[in-house]
């Protein structure tokens, strides 16, 4: 074990083994598909395309955050081990996990007054958070303390940029995140919508287009848009079951002036988001500008409000 743990949840789709590979340990959030209550592992007791073809077929998924018990428990065996721990959680924008998760650490450190345990909100869905923890381990190589990758880990994530188009609106509305009269026009105007995340983790909307074609080359422009142009640092492609959509963002990506030879990195959503999004979903994430500072007027104002 190295200077402290890093652990994520299966919200940030990093694979099984790639984590044991950067030394990241993973908590697994609970899915429910048709009624049957699983624990996501990131497929590797279901491949993608068989889930993806569930849903297709109508199963219904939905998804429960991770219990105050199981912060409790695996927390504990965090302290007794002693190493310091920074757990970068599922946007608490979308999951309830983390008030569970910070209820669960400051019982904790209450009972290990000397251990040293951070939980930081990343503010980032899906692969998103994977491309946070996985820069955080580079920055615990080069010597960051867990306090200050915790700070770190604040101030970075404001730099990741993540896009994404669904083949359809029936996930978000099954799952409640929209009204179902919306998803239903959507699909008989052939609209896709791309939406992002706000600097809280909530979805948003960017934009829609009439075709798949249209939202893919939308993706494209906005990776031009804010991309940081750094080489050391993995652009990700992932999708839904929707190999064929990433094969074509990914060339495109690499047409873009000056991107060549990046370093593009495939992923595949688990079935935590997944539930929510439903197949089809392609998406591209990168680092990038700073969002902080390209924030609204009245999203100004609600931080003045709130003191920052």
């Amino acid at each position: 074990m190295s200077g402290c743990r890093i652990v994520i949840d299966t919200c940030a789709d990093l694979t099984p083994e790639l984590a044991a590979t950067l030394d990241v340990d993973i908590l697994g959030f609970p899915y429910i598909l048709d009624g049957e209550e699983f624990t996501d592992d990131i497929w590797t007791s279901i491949t993608p395309k068989e889930f993806y073809d569930k849903l297709r077929a109508g199963a219904k998924a939905s998804t429960s955050a991770v219990s105050l018990g199981t912060y409790l428990e695996f927390f504990e065996k965090c302290a007794v081990e002693g190493t310091p721990t920074v757990y970068l959680c599922f946007t608490s924008a979308l999951s309830s996990s983390y008030n569970s998760a910070c209820q669960a650490a400051d019982q904790v450190r209450a009972d290990h007054p000397d251990f040293e345990l951070y939980v930081v909100d990343n503010a980032l869905p899906s692969t998103c958070g994977a491309m946070l923890a996985m820069e955080a381990v580079r920055q615990r190589a080069a010597g960051l303390s867990a306090r200050q990758l915790a700070d770190w880990a604040n101030e970075a994530k404001t730099y990741i940029h993540g896009y994404f188009s669904l083949d359809n609106l029936d996930a978000l509305a099954a799952g409640g995140r929209i009204p179902p009269a919306a998803a239903s026009l959507s699909s008989k105007l052939e609209i896709k919508p791309v939406l992002s995340f706000d600097l809280a983790g909530s979805l948003s909307l960017i934009g829609v287009n009439r075709g798949r074609k249209k939202a893919l080359k939308a993706l494209v422009k906005l990776f031009a848009d804010n991309y940081a142009h750094d080489a050391s640092l993995p652009v990700f492609v992932m999708g839904a079951d929707a190999e064929k959509d990433c094969d074509w963002l990914e060339g495109a990506i690499r047409k873009e002036l000056g991107n060549e030879n990046v370093t593009i990195l495939r992923s595949s959503v688990g079935p935590t988001i997944g539930s929510h999004v439903g197949p089809g979903m392609v998406a591209v994430a990168f680092w990038g500008n700073n969002r902080a500072e390209k924030i609204s007027l009245t999203d100004r104002i609600a931080n003045r409000v709130r003191g920052e």
